[in-house]
């Protein structure tokens, strides 16, 4: 398998494993009442399935993501503007000015 490919499923367990807890900690804490939302209501289960897949795949997306933006290389000691900006050389413009004339209308 390619190295790219298991780097891939490795960091998407992972966003699941990680979404996992938050929506454990969110239930155990009971944050927005959620625990007796889905043990109260008929739906219950569905709205804590799709609770967990939802935030599964944006904690597997935002941790590949950051899997993915470590692999970059070391371009050496950054110098971000510290560049000598090129000069514009700028001519003034000339504006004709009209007094007294009004705009046409349309």
């Amino acid at each position: 398998m390619p190295a790219l490919v298991r780097l891939y499923i490795r960091h998407v367990l992972i966003g699941f494993a990680l979404s996992g807890v938050f929506t454990g900690l969110l239930f155990w804490l009971n944050v927005a009442n959620l625990w007796h939302l889905v043990r109260a209501t008929q739906g219950g289960t569905i709205a804590l399935v799709m609770l967990l897949v939802f935030n599964g795949l944006v904690f597997a997306g935002v941790q590949f993501a950051i899997a993915v933006m470590r692999m970059a290389e070391d371009r050496g000691p950054g110098g971000g503007g510290r560049k000598t900006p090129s000069v514009a050389h700028a001519q003034p413009a000339t504006l004709a000015i009209r007094v007294g004339v009004e705009p046409r209308r349309g």
